[in-house]
């Protein structure tokens, strides 16, 4: 009974227990769950497991997919339904990142190769993003089914789902080498991953190496896999420059690449150019690209450009740049690769989970992890399907006693009351298991007929085999890494494609050239209108008896060859301009063609200057190999120097040859030391003399007077005298001769020299236009101002004596002039590996018209 309440006694308040309170370190506390949030994040989102190679969010994606039933062969479903299971069932986050992380796997500007099968707008390389996710549809691709094959084998772990009403699997069986085919890039806390994209092919050959070697695989060097993974492929193609970026991020996991946008040079007439970008680089925003490259010109950054166009199409990507008249064109692709995202670097960093904890992996180590990954995926798959051929054994065993005592069998389940009784029953009298006899009891009675039972016992002995198969291989382990190189080559064979990233390996300091080019004989060819190629040599094919002369050129609708030297893919090309210049270029960087391509415009591979001309060109095996060479001008200036003064060309090129006021730079040539020169003059003088006479001389310094001239004479030609040579010389109204030299006498530098033509016939036959030192089993073109084109082979040409006036060779219209000659060097050309016996070309001695523009 309660106490009465004495009157004027405040009541005492009732002692509510609402929680207790606990004392806690806020740096502790804040350390801690900081910690906690950031292993989330390093673990569940941002960063890609090395053996799969995906995060979380692709993963479910994925397996969702596949659990929905929308395979790479059914139709497919609209996105917002599978974002709709992955959240769910699975994802507890955003719908957006759930979309955006699968149209990304759509995207073949992001993947090398796609794990989406999109249908509708999934975005694009201009940076537009996906349509919403009620419009687009989508379906597994058929190398996303390569990475869940098996599942269902228990190859892989499963675990809780986030309110643990449904499982999912930890990781994905994965045939492909995903980590490596398609790259990862994810920012954790306190790290980030970025890895690059590579080809399948590449990879897989890598991994089928490592097992071959796998005894030894701990002495296996960067060096040998590089052999086979030469560096990264991406998506969208580009140059990759150097491979000392390669080299760190496949040695350590980290390095620094640069990429470079691929564009060439095309030739518009009229002394323009423009510049076409046909690959970007990796992740570069095309929008973005052509907006700087406009602000650039706005800004006057960039002057050279009159025009800026987008013309890609679904055939490909082409931004067109247009250069204004006179513009240096390989200036501007440099400037473009300085100024705008056309050069770009990729940061290496090969960060995955390992064990669940984040690793650091070079090439190698991800290789290795993918391998053992495949090793523990076979063997669990192994174990299960010996599993399940064991219980089907055991069923089988269980049947064919049944079959063997079939009257015994039916008699006792007659007889016993139900069918529990039965399966006692029969358990009891034929030592069956529980399995066995329920088995028994449901086999249906036209398994009694004489065929199945046959097919019973077949089927007996095919899961014995399989059993026997199976724990063969479970005790072989050689035998697992042998499934998975079959996978490797299957996967290759099926899925494999073209590397579509190039890398420029010469731009590598530690690498020398002679290990990144093959050393083989090629034909570097220049044309009449400007064009370059190279040629392998043996695609060149020479006449033979009765043959029809060289092929490949001089049709209307082709370029005429004006030199065609023969030289070493590691040889250096020395190209000499009119004004006393001279540019160099390695012969392998010179563009590959076939016999009949027309090359590329020169611009594309020198700097030269609008209006500038390549007069001669060299190719220098080795600028100590040889002694000298040997320049002349227009006015009769020679010079001689040492070749190794030209070892070291900027791309800008550099002064060969001081000219004097209207003097020109025509001609070039090696020169051994004790060679004779001879020198041609449009008036019909030449000069043979001792290139002893000409003391070699400094790179800036002017030359010599080589021959005297008269007040209205210039020099034509200058040519090394060979053995057993002729001077083949024409004018310019087409009237040309072939004289030995043997009657050319040797006279002193800087005199007169001596009559080579007859010059009471000049107002008729017109000045000489060019010469050249021929051998009789040579061919010799002729080339018009307007395009005339004349192939002949030297020993066609009679021999005429040293003043003559020769024979008229080429018909030449009024308006018309001979303007050169070019040489095609047997001797030369087969040293170099061209082949003989040509087919059909322009048939010597037959007239025809090249068009110029």
């Amino acid at each position: 009974m309660a106490e009465p309440e004495t009157p004027g006694q405040t009541p005492e308040p009732v002692k509510q227990i609402i929680g207790s309170v606990q004392m806690a370190d806020i740096d502790e506390t804040m350390r801690t769950a900081y910690l906690d949030y950031a292993m989330s994040v390093i673990v569940a989102r941002a960063l890609p497991d090395a053996r799969d190679g995906l995060k979380p969010v692709h993963r479910r994606i994925l397996y969702a997919m596949q659990d929905m039933g929308i395979r790479a062969n059914s139709a497919y479903k609209k996105s917002a339904r599978i974002v709709g299971e992955v959240l769910g069932k699975y994802h507890p986050h955003g719908d957006a990142a759930v979309y955006e992380s699968m149209a990304r796997m759509a995207q073949d500007f992001s993947m090398r190769y796609m794990l989406v099968d999109g249908q509708g707008n999934f975005g694009s390389v201009d940076g537009d993003a996906p349509a919403a996710m009620r419009y687009t549809e989508a379906r597994l691709a058929h190398m996303a089914e390569e990475m869940l094959a098996d599942l269902e084998k228990n190859t892989v772990d499963f675990v809780d789902n986030f309110d643990s009403s449904l499982q999912e699997p930890f990781v994905l069986p994965s045939r492909l080498p995903n980590l490596l085919l398609n790259g990862s890039s994810g920012i954790a806390v306190g790290m980030a991953t970025n890895i690059p994209p590579h080809n399948l092919k590449e990879v897989a050959t890598a991994i089928n190496y490592l097992i071959e070697n796998y005894d030894n695989m701990e002495e296996i060097q960067v060096e040998s896999l590089m052999k086979f993974v030469p560096g990264p492929d991406f998506p969208t193609g580009g140059i990759i420059v150097g491979t000392e970026g390669i080299e760190s991020a496949y040695a350590s996991g980290k390095g620094r690449i640069v990429l470079r946008g691929k564009a060439h040079i095309e030739e518009m007439g009229a002394n323009r150019h423009r510049i076409v970008v046909t690959e970007i680089p990796y992740q570069v925003n095309k929008s973005t690209l052509i907006e700087r490259i406009a602000d650039l010109v706005r800004d006057e950054k960039i002057d050279s450009i009159s025009d800026l166009r987008d013309e890609s199409d679904r055939r490909g990507m082409s931004i067109v740049i247009e250069l204004k008249r006179g513009a240096q064109p390989k200036k501007v692709v440099n400037q473009l690769y300085k100024y705008t995202s056309l050069q770009t670097t990729f940061g290496v960093q090969m960060l995955a989970l390992v064990d669940g904890e984040p690793r650091l992996l070079p090439l190698k180590k991800a290789l290795q992890i993918f391998i053992e990954h495949r090793q523990v995926v076979i063997t669990r798959r192994t174990q299960f399907e010996l599993e399940k051929a064991r219980a089907r054994a055991h069923i089988l065993e269980g049947l064919t006693i049944a079959i063997n005592n079939l009257d015994a069998v039916i008699q006792t389940i007659r007889e016993s009351p139900d069918a529990d009784t039965a399966k006692e029953r029969l358990m009891k009298r034929f030592k069956l298991s529980d399995i066995q006899a329920q088995a028994i009891l449901d086999m249906q009675l036209r398994r009694l007929a004489a065929l199945e039972r046959q097919k019973i016992e077949d089927e007996y002995k095919q899961v014995k085999k399989q059993i026997a198969d199976l724990e063969d291989l479970l005790a072989h382990p050689k035998k697992i890494l042998a499934l998975i190189q079959e996978d490797m080559r299957e996967l290759t064979e099926k899925y494999g494609d073209e590397r579509r990233t190039h890398i420029a390996a010469e731009a590598v300091e530690n690498l020398s050239e002679t290990d990144l080019v093959p050393d083989e004989a090629v034909l570097i060819s220049l044309t009449a209108r400007g064009y370059i190629k190279r040629i392998a040599a043996n695609a060149f094919r020479l006449q033979g008896s009765g043959g029809k002369g060289v092929t490949g050129h001089a049709t209307k609708e082709e370029d005429e060859i004006v030199m065609l030297l023969p030289a070493r893919s590691l040889d250096t090309m020395l190209f000499f301009s009119d004004r006393g210049k001279v540019y160099s270029e390695k012969v392998y960087q010179i563009p590959d063609a076939d016999r009949t391509a027309k090359g590329i415009p020169l611009v594309n591979v020198l700097a030269v200057e609008a209006g500038e001309i390549i007069t001669a060109a060299v190719a220098v095996p080795d600028f100590e190999a040889a002694e000298f060479i040997t320049l002349a001008t227009r006015n009769g200036r020679v010079k001689r120097m040492a070749l190794s003064e030209l070892a070291a060309v900027r791309p800008s090129g550099i002064i060969a040859i001081g000219l004097e006021d209207k003097d020109e730079l025509g001609w070039a040539r090696l020169t051994t030391g004790k060679d004779d020169i001879i020198l041609i003059t449009e008036n019909g003088q030449a000069l043979r003399f001792s290139e002893e006479e000409v003391r070699p001389m400094g790179r800036s310094a002017g030359g010599v007077t080589g021959i005297r001239l008269d007040s209205e004479d210039k020099v034509t030609s200058m040519e090394v005298v060979e053995p057993d040579g002729d001077l083949m010389l024409v004018t310019t109204q087409g009237y040309g001769k072939r004289t030995p030299l043997s009657e050319y006498p040797v006279k002193g530098r800087a005199t007169g020299g001596v009559q080579t033509i007859a010059k009471d016939a000049a107002d008729k036959i017109g000045p000489i236009v060019s010469a050249r030192v021929v051998q009789e089993a040579d061919d010799v073109t002729f080339i018009s101002a307007n395009g005339m084109v004349l192939r002949l082979k030297v020993k066609d040409v009679k021999q005429s004596g040293r003043a003559t006036r020769g024979n008229h060779m080429m018909d030449v219209k009024e308006d018309d002039r001979v303007v050169s000659i070019a040489r095609m060097a047997t001797a030369e050309l087969k040293r170099a590996g061209a082949a003989t016996n040509g087919d059909a070309g322009a048939e010597p001695g037959s007239q025809i018209e090249l068009p110029l523009k």
